[in-house]
């Protein structure tokens, strides 16, 4: 189930944890956008591990194919999409990828339910 986090405390999470918590973090969108989604992809460890094995050029190769899952979920509801997965990998290879796990939490969030 997907759930709905405070982004404002991720980010803060992550730099407490020196990046750390953004690894986690990585892993659970991976995982919970591929549920939102319906599809069967590579899972949020398996993103992890490849990105580490490939010096980060597999993260630029997820973020540009998570932005056309987010753009599907988006068509989904019925809201205009462009493609989303050239903005996320844009800011991939300018070094920000935790905007990236922002703005991709942010459609997260807007399917899962509330925190409580």
């Amino acid at each position: 189930m997907p759930k709905n986090r405070k982004i404002v405390l991720c980010i803060i999470f992550s730099i407490i944890t020196c990046g750390i918590y953004a690894l986690y973090w990585l892993v659970r969108i991976a995982d919970e956008i591929n549920e939102i989604a319906g599809v069967e992809d590579t899972s949020g460890g398996m993103v992890l591990l490849f990105t580490i094995i490939t010096c980060g050029i597999y993260g630029f190769y997820w973020a540009y194919k998570v932005g056309e899952k987010v753009d599907t979920i988006k068509q989904g509801r019925g809201e205009i999409s462009s493609n989303t997965g050239i903005l996320y990998l844009i800011l991939s290879i300018f070094g920000l990828s935790i905007v990236t796990y922002c703005l991709i939490q942010s459609e997260i969030n807007k399917v899962a339910p509330p925190v409580e």
